[in-house]
């Protein structure tokens, strides 16, 4: 049995961890917002000495978006600036917000730039501040109008009480898997951090198998993130083959296969055309793997479901869902045997 003193020993030093962990969090987005604050700032004064300023505004920030991310890396997009811009224009008076600016993250303030109605922004930022909203749930209640609700709704306890039953409180952990502050840190996004070790197995084979196939394929990413106007997402393999000119993304599934997942790899396939394909590449080939119990499931997306163009081209050197089953099976069979 452990004694009184080693028990809080132990609460002691996991104590100083934990605080330790907050206050590099505070410190990460105060450095953060406060500098993207003095970036923005600094472009509209720029563009404030341009002749014409629409035109020179975004030839400023595409000009900067390539200095910077060949600098310091990602995080400094065409799209990322304009919001750090308009991140400046909506809060112009840094001190009378850094209290406010000091219990949120950059994700906080990305999710309420669109809202055009400025109470609206205000109250959710400063409810997310006050009540250590998730990112999560100040989404899910900017989503679901809450302030709109509230404001209309004469029994307001009733809304207020089912929106804390969902409210999820920001941990100090989050900082870390968050890809914005990983971009501003200089340090990789394509990390997954809690994929699980027979997914983990599975898609370092299926990276090597498909380059073994000999038909085209040559390796682009892994967890590759792709970037929404709200959310990140992260692709599990991403592979060019350069007889069909295509791009082809494989997404693993280690649960039963759902209708979501389906949905989810035509969204990156979707996705991908519109973001990574030039004009002379042919559609995104998406397959997405699934490993079950009794059963092991491969299918195959394509964009707009060209079925034809499919069947009579691509097929040919895409591997076959005997081959990918075949795959699946044998490492799963090499993962169980290293547990006997």
């Amino acid at each position: 049995m452990i004694e009184n003193s080693t028990i809080s020993y132990l609460s002691d030093v996991k104590y100083i961890l934990h605080s330790a962990r907050q206050q590099a969090y505070v410190a990460v987005n105060s450095a953060m917002i406060e500098a993207y604050w003095k970036i923005g700032e600094r472009i509209v004064v720029e563009e404030q000495n341009g002749k014409d300023r629409a035109a020179y505004g975004k030839e400023i920030l595409q000009k900067l978006s390539l200095e910077l991310t060949k600098e310091f890396g990602k995080g400094f997009s065409y799209r990322s600036l304009r919001e750090i811009r308009q991140f400046y224009l909506l809060f112009p008076d840094f001190q009378k917000w850094r209290t406010l600016f000091a219990k949120l993250s950059w994700s906080h303030f990305q999710r309420t730039l669109k809202l055009t109605n400025e109470n609206a922004r205000l109250y959710y930022l400063t409810e997310a501040a006050e009540n250590h909203w998730s990112v999560r749930t100040l989404d899910r209640n900017i989503s679901t109008l809450y302030y709109e609700r509230l404001l209309a709704s004469k029994d307001k306890q009733l809304v207020q009480a089912e929106m804390q039953e969902k409210t999820q409180d920001l941990k100090a952990s989050d900082f870390i898997k968050s890809p914005t502050v990983l971009e501003f840190l200089n340090l990789p996004t394509n990390l997954a951090y809690t994929e699980a070790e027979l997914e983990k197995a599975l898609i370092d084979n299926l990276q090597q198998f498909m380059l073994e196939l000999g038909k085209g394929f040559a390796f682009v990413a892994r967890q590759q993130c792709i970037r929404t106007e709200t959310s990140d997402f992260f692709i599990d393999l991403v592979f060019y083959n350069y007889i069909l000119k295509c791009f082809v993304i494989v997404e693993l599934k280690t649960e039963k296969l759902t209708h979501q997942d389906i949905g989810q790899l035509d969204m990156y396939v979707r996705m991908y055309d519109d973001l990574q394909k030039r004009s002379d590449d042919n559609p995104t080939v998406g397959l997405l793997l699934c490993t079950e119990t009794d059963s092991i499931i491969a299918k195959y997306s394509v964009l707009n479901d060209n079925k034809q163009l499919f069947a009579s081209k691509y097929m040919a050197y895409l591997p076959s869902e005997e081959d990918l089953i075949r795959e699946i099976e044998q490492q799963k069979i090499i993962f169980e045997q290293q547990f006997e």
